[in-house]
This record gives C-alpha cells, structure tokens and sequence, in this order.
C-alpha cells in the first residue's frame, strides 16, 4: 500500500513523539546499568488525530500509563486546523429499522453504503435519537445502538467514523406532544467533515 505524502509526514511526526514517551536508563562506564533516571514506558503506542465535535483537530499518544493530546496546527500560521461541520445525512429511523429494533433493513445497508461512499468527507460522526417514549435509559441504549449500526455500515465500506452518540430522547428537534413530532425526533444523523 502506497502512502501518501501527508501519511509519512503524520508518521514521522508520530514517530517523534512516540520517542518522548519512551525514556532510556544511563549505563555505567563499566557496563553496569544504572538505575533509571526516568520511568520506562514498554509496550505499544498507539497514536492518531482526534477531531473536536467543532471540527478542530488534535494529535493524541497514549502509551498506556498516561496519554498526551495537543493541537494540530498549521506549521506557516500557528493557527489550529479545523474543519468544515455540516450534518449531511438525517435518516428518519422509522425508514432505517423496524420499531425498536437496532437492526438495519437491507433498504437501509444499501442506501448508507451508497452515502458514505459518495459523501467525501474525511470524517464523519453518527448521532442517534430517539423520541420520549420508554424510559431515558432505554432510550440511551436504543440510540446508541441505532448509531453504532450505521457507523459499522460506513465502516464496512472504509468510511472514517470519529465519534458514535446516542443521545436518546435528550435532543428533540420537534414536540412530542403528537405523533408527527415524534417521528421528527426518531432520527439518525449523520455529521460531515470536510475542508
């Protein structure tokens, strides 16, 4: 697999700061290793850019004991680089999956495909919601699963997915004091970022 150009530079960059985590004990002139000025940090570092729900982004390290995040920036400008947010998907979920259910009809596997491979955004974020009836626990769990089924499908397809959020009834966009408000609310949305 080629890499491109910004994938060396992110990992050389990746490198650099994998080798502050990592601290080497002193030797003695005879061979005898000294004790360790520092602590050792073994094992893998896993490492990557999270973005900010605003679009900004950030480089994080966790080598296990203790990570490190810090923003990205733009080397010329010393300015944060963020990105363009715009929700680009609402799927109703009465059209995705059946009535509390968490599990997507094959309209809706076919349909999200298509979305995440022709939407371009380099990151994407799924919310899941639902209206006020059941319980907020319940209503939690059943977005968070409804989000989780539509990240797996942009997934499955090589979608970067950044974030996964069920937010339940908690974030109405309509009353749900009717039936047509409720139907608003019961939603799936899907966030773009773009440049």
């Amino acid at each position: 697999m080629k890499m491109s150009a910004f994938g060396k530079w992110a990992a050389s960059v990746m490198a650099a700061l994998a080798a502050c985590f990592v601290f080497a004990t002193a030797a003695h002139a005879d061979g005898a290793a000294a004790a360790p000025t520092a602590p050792t940090v073994a094992g893998h570092i896993n490492w990557g850019i999270w973005v900010d729900a605003d679009g900004c982004q950030h480089w994080w390290a966790d080598g296990g004991v203790e990570g490190y995040m810090v923003d990205r920036v733009d080397p010329k400008t010393g300015h944060p680089i963020c990105a363009t947010v715009n929700r680009c998907f609402v799927g109703n979920t009465d059209q995705l999956f059946d009535t509390d259910s968490s599990h997507l009809t094959p309209a809706a596997v076919t349909r999200l495909k298509q979305f995440f491979e022709t939407a371009g955004a380099f990151g994407y974020a799924v919310y899941g919601h639902t209206d006020s009836r059941a319980s907020d626990a319940y209503n939690i769990g059943l977005s968070q699963r409804r989000a989780k089924a539509v990240a797996d499908v942009g997934r499955s397809v090589g979608a970067p997915i950044v974030r996964e959020i069920g937010y339940g009834e908690r974030q109405p966009i309509a009353t749900n004091a009717t039936p047509e408000g409720m139907q608003l609310n019961r939603r799936v949305e899907i966030v773009c970022y773009t440049w």
